[in-house]
């Protein structure tokens, strides 16, 4: 009838659990539905649902000649899961667009969309990236489990002396708090749970995020659209006329959004945002590089930390490993050159693991931690940047005063069996004692 409403298609897919163990299980179980030309929404369901019993954080579709790779990325790394002819994949990709509010009739330029998977027990957010490709549109699934970032920072993996620096930046009235490092290093997640960390009914706490991962609750969030016009820059400047008291801003990239980030935490404000560099120190100079004024940083910035990802060696299975003497005696030397603030008693038993792989785990990881750099801007500190020093004379200033950078924080949790020196040498290059 003219005037009526057109059904709202809903964009939740209700899913159940797998009882698959590993991704050799995931492709033989693809493989007997196909066989069966089982109907597109048991094919959806039966992929989804193990890539959420095995904890996986992306689903990759990847059109071939031959047909369509299905991938799993866990634990930071990629896993063929199975495969499925074109036809089938037509259907399928036809699915994810019409949950994920995205255009079925282009298949010529990127799109993104989003759909909700609905469990017996919680809301599962997927975030859908489609782009065009030689042999069909790629499809990549971002799964979005709230339960990853229901960390605190002890399980995320700051030690001790670290954790102390951050909880008191994080108790300051004011400032900005900082993380570095390259998209999937965990800089996210560690920032959910700062934000968890100083959530009160008694203050008020904005983000404006690209776009937003998670949802949390007590907290006022908002996403960029810039087709509408609401960036990073015009989004902080009103989201100041909202009387915040912390804000989080999901990354600063240019001069007026750094700007106006320092001016908040100049103001009485608190601010968490992300910067893409490499090191910790290396933020100075990034927001030097794009037009802040060294007067302005040193006083606005409270700490700034650097962050990558580990695996963590799974606990059932991993398999100690015999010192030789020479690595016995580099490892003796290395703890003894350490900071008096690192506790020297955690490290007085070293215990070297490599993997195996078990059931619990397939290849020897299960999880992954995060290895951290936490540069502490204090007065000296400050003056340095004022007069513009290099970012080796910032480093050299930090390591003579307690700094431990990514590679030595990677190495200390390797001597206590957490992960092993290949994951720290992947994560930030070759170990040289």
């Amino acid at each position: 009838m003219p005037g009526e409403d057109k059904p709202r298609i809903s964009n939740e897919i209700e899913i159940g659990l797998s009882d698959v163990t590993d991704v050799v299980s995931m492709s033989h179980k693809i493989g007997l539905l196909i066989g069966s030309k089982a109907k597109t929404t048991e094919l959806i369901e039966v992929i989804l649902s193990g890539a959420l019993s095995l904890g996986v954080s992306d689903v990759h579709f990847e059109p071939t000649r031959e047909g369509v790779k299905v991938r799993f990325r866990s634990d930071g790394v990629l896993k063929d899961a199975g495969m499925m002819p074109v036809a089938d994949y037509k259907f399928v990709i036809s699915r994810f667009k019409l949950v994920g509010g995205i255009k079925m009739n282009i298949n010529e330029v990127a799109q993104d969309g989003r759909f909700t998977l609905v469990l017996s027990d919680r809301k599962i957010e997927v975030r859908i990236s489609l782009n065009p490709s030689e042999y069909g549109e790629t499809a990549v699934l971002r799964i979005l489990d709230p339960k990853s970032i229901s960390l605190d920072f002890e399980d995320i993996g700051f030690r001790s002396d670290d954790r102390f620096i951050v909880e008191k930046s994080l108790k300051q009235p004011n400032g900005m708090v900082l993380l570095t490092g390259p998209t999937g290093s965990g800089k996210t997640t560690t920032l959910y749970a700062f934000l968890r960390s100083v959530r009160s009914p008694e203050i008020k706490i904005i983000t404006i995020e690209d776009p937003i991962e998670y949802h949390l609750d007590g907290i006022q969030q908002t996403q960029v659209d810039d087709a509408a016009g609401y960036t990073f820059s015009n989004g902080l400047r009103s989201l100041l006329r909202q009387d915040p008291d912390v804000i989080l801003v999901g990354e600063i990239r240019d001069l007026e959004t750094a700007e106006i980030a320092i001016h908040a935490s100049l103001t009485g404000h608190i601010v968490f945002s992300t910067l893409h560099t490499n090191s910790a120190s290396g933020a100075i100079p990034r927001l030097i590089d794009i037009g802040v004024k060294p007067q302005v940083i040193g006083p606005s910035l409270n700490v700034v930390i650097a962050e990558r990802l580990v695996r963590r060696l799974c606990d059932h299975c991993k398999r100690p490993v015999s010192l030789s003497s020479e690595l016995s005696e580099k490892i003796k030397n290395f703890i003894s050159s350490l900071p008096k603030k690192v506790d020297r008693s955690v490290y007085s038993e070293v215990k070297i693991f490599e993997p195996v792989g078990c059931p619990e785990c397939s290849n020897g990881y299960k999880g992954r931690i995060g290895i951290f750099e936490v540069l502490e801007i204090d007065n000296d500190f400050e003056m340095l940047i004022h007069d513009e020093a290099s970012e080796a004379e910032m480093e050299k200033y930090a390591l003579g005063h307690g700094f431990i950078t990514l590679k030595q924080d990677g190495i200390l949790k390797a001597i206590v069996g957490m992960t092993d020196f290949a994951e720290v040498e992947r994560a930030t290059g070759p170990i040289e004692w």
